[in-house]
């Protein structure tokens, strides 16, 4: 007997998760975990940011996936304000959890200078400290290794001097031990091709992941520019603000992110990653748009 696949690889799907903010929404999360989850997606992100309230939710967050679930958590973890100490004692917690994926990133600088910013200036340092207890904890991990993920920007980092610098620092990121880049949000279609050529042109040769977000919301894309530095498409602005109804922002939002999806992968992006603001459905749509559970499920043929 002997048995045959395509050979083509079919595109990783993920999706990134926010902890409930308040307890109230706490029920719409679970609903959007099992609405997700029937995507079969290979990894969910869960945020790791704020409040030392809301760091306490994406541990639990975390713990639900791992102990009552069947998805894997890729835990974002940031070094502003945290020490060696602190971060290490981070790692070894996930890994306790059963996490094997870690999304390494600096993160927001705190305002006013009686802040701390922590011991690490920079994600690439990061990324060698979870190396570090990576390879303290071998056994732990049965020989393995945790899969790193970094940050990517198509559009100059809000902190940035240029592009080019940004291609940079995905380089450092790649040396220090990064296995794979999630791209920043982007809203033209040649923004990530442009990213993908001049990093493989810098001598990145790491998967670079394009985030997309089905935006349905003007207020919510407002700020999103705001916080990301990250232009707004004029016309997806224009069209969400003259819609005649949520449901068609909902249509324009989720078939302006299947456009972008569809334009990466024809570009060669090896997967998708949505960024859902906790909005299942939305990303369903653009999943289903896509076509993607068939995408992702290798044909084989059995014969005698």
């Amino acid at each position: 007997m002997t048995r045959t696949a395509e050979t083509a690889v079919p595109p990783s799907l993920s999706y990134e998760l926010y902890p409930p903010a308040k307890p109230s929404a706490e029920d719409a999360l679970l609903r959007a975990i099992d609405e997700l989850g029937a995507t079969q997606p290979d990894y969910v992100s869960v945020t790791y940011s704020g409040t030392p309230s809301r760091r306490r939710a994406s541990i639990e967050l975390i713990e639900h996936l791992v102990g009552a679930t069947r998805l894997r958590p890729l835990a974002h973890l940031t070094c502003v304000g945290e020490t060696r100490a602190s971060l290490r004692q981070l790692v070894r917690q996930f890994v306790g959890l059963g996490v094997r994926g870690v999304l390494a990133m600096r993160g927001d600088l705190p305002a006013g200078p009686e802040v701390s910013r922590g011991e690490l200036p920079f994600a690439r340092y990061l990324v060698e400290l979870i190396r570090e207890v990576e390879e303290s904890h071998s056994a732990t991990l049965a020989g393995g290794r945790i899969a790193v993920g970094v940050a990517a920007y198509p559009n100059p980092h809000p902190e940035s001097p240029s592009f080019q610098h940004d291609v940079e620092v995905l380089v450092s990121k790649e040396r220090s031990g990064a296995d794979f880049a999630i791209s920043q949000v982007y809203f033209d279609p040649a923004d990530y091709v442009r990213l993908v050529t001049a990093a493989r042109g810098a001598g990145v040769t790491i998967p670079i992941i394009p985030g997309v977000i089905p935006m349905s919301s003007v207020r919510r894309l407002e700020r999103l520019a705001v916080m990301t530095g990250v232009r707004p498409d004029a016309r997806l602005l224009h069209r969400l603000e003259t819609a005649s109804s949520d449901a068609e922002r909902r249509r324009i939002g989720v078939a302006a992110a299947a456009d972008l999806a569809r334009a990466a992968f024809d570009a060669g992006a090896p997967g998708l990653h949505l960024y859902t603001f906790n909005d299942a459905p939305a990303s369903v749509e653009v999943v289903e748009a896509l076509d993607l559970p068939a995408i992702r499920t290798l044909s084989t043929a059995v014969s005698a």
